[in-house]
């Protein structure tokens, strides 16, 4: 139902972001697309282009006054930091052979591809011989185009009860042992943290381990869980391939720059257990809400996705993220050109980014929960999309 394009280079003029099938009628809260965007940059570990940046989006088409209209709505995000590179990242002017110093080494540097990266196999694809080429579209700089995205859906699906949550559960060596919370406590204090843990004693554990990476020169990676609630029975389905939610919801996940693994609910730990162990038992509620009846399950190992679809449970998903591949003291390599054993390139980089992953998943999610939700009730204006809505919650087995 929906489709989004980014586009942009890292150190260019900024990024493009259109989103193509929004209905007409939602309003927009820019200052809520804004404070996403702000999310996205906060997180102890992160490096100096946070600094640089302040990211707000700068509307193009498809709103007016405050509303949408049903065609597709672009924005731009301006790089802050573009000043800086226009003589590198200029998309007309020859490169000057003028330069000194930093810029020279920047600008002309750039044959020694990072382990872990998509330096070298992007340049042999694209017969690159510059791997600037290559690493300025690869960068995690394009997240912030996908979390300005995510908020719009955000904001659609918020208007049917709807509501995320992320925290993180893991970084390095260190594990929160539990979260039993309610949503909107797990969305407060992690909003409080400055590694997005609830729990505060872990929290000063996984500050003091990035800290202990930094002075390494190192970096680290970890687990976080985004949580959603109030999803209706019904979204996706199990019919085909391309409308199980869960593949979905996975493949989202994994597009994010460094994501390696990504599970549903109890997740892998269901490879262990016996079936009476992992299955989540029906039960039905007579007296349910509004006084009409409800089927629902005293635990959710599942993760609120049964078959493809979801069943009205929490929806749970965790994604591990690896550390950053750009070191600042940097791995063994070869140079690309000369073939002779070097050091990888080091461009500025985070030490941990997965308090930040928390963002960027909530919002790729809800771009994927969005979609299935147009396709379940509609997807031309609010009003249409309310009515079949408030349908599908009246109907009764």
């Amino acid at each position: 139902m929906i489709r989004y394009l980014t586009a942009g280079e890292s150190h260019g003029p900024g990024l493009t972001l259109i989103l193509e099938g929004c209905p007409a009628g939602l309003v927009i809260d820019f200052d809520q697309i804004n404070y996403e965007l702000s999310r996205r940059q906060k997180g102890y570990g992160r490096g100096g282009r946070m600094r640089i940046e302040q990211d707000k989006v700068v509307p193009q088409s498809g709103i007016r006054h405050g509303k949408t209209l049903g065609s597709p709505i672009s924005f731009l995000i301006n790089n802050r930091d573009w000043k800086n590179w226009q003589e590198i990242m200029h998309p007309v002017d020859e490169m000057p052979e003028t330069l000194t110093g930093q810029k020279a080494k920047l600008a002309y540097e750039n044959t020694r591809p990072r382990p872990g990266h998509a330096d070298l196999s992007g340049a042999i694809k694209f017969h690159h011989k510059d791997l600037r080429n290559v690493l300025e579209r690869a960068s995690a700089r394009e997240t912030a185009a996908k979390v300005a995205l995510g908020a719009i859906a955000k904001q659609f699906l918020g208007q049917f009860g709807i509501e995320f949550a992320s925290h993180v559960v893991r970084i390095g060596s260190v594990e929160l042992a539990e979260c039993d919370l309610a949503l909107a406590e797990i969305r407060e204090l992690s909003e409080e943290s400055e590694v997005r843990c609830v729990d505060s004693a872990t929290e000063e554990k996984m500050v003091a381990v990035i800290r202990e990476a930094i002075v390494k020169k190192d970096s680290l990676g970890g687990v976080y869980e985004i949580l959603v609630d109030g999803l209706p029975v019904g979204l996706g389905g199990y019919s085909q391939t391309d409308v199980r939610l869960d593949g979905k919801l996975a493949a989202v996940m994994m597009s994010i720059p460094s994501v390696k693994g990504v599970e549903i609910g109890m997740g892998f730990e269901t490879a262990y257990r016996f079936g009476s162990e992992v299955h989540d038992e029906i039960y039905y509620d007579k007296d349910g809400p509004k006084n009409k009846g409800r089927f629902y399950r005293k635990t959710n190992n599942a993760g609120g996705l049964e078959g493809g679809m979801t069943n009205g449970e929490r929806l749970v998903i965790r994604a591990a993220n690896k550390p950053i591949s750009t070191l600042y003291q940097p791995l063994d390599t070869v140079d690309m050109l000369s073939k002779e054993p070097a050091e990888a390139i080091v461009e500025r980089t985070d030490n941990c980014v997965t308090p930040a992953h928390c963002v960027i998943g909530e919002a790729v999610v809800a771009l994927a929960l969005f979609d299935v939700f147009l396709d379940k009730f509609g997807h031309d204006n609010m009003d249409d999309i309310r009515a079949a809505w408030q349908r599908h919650l009246d109907f009764e087995i």
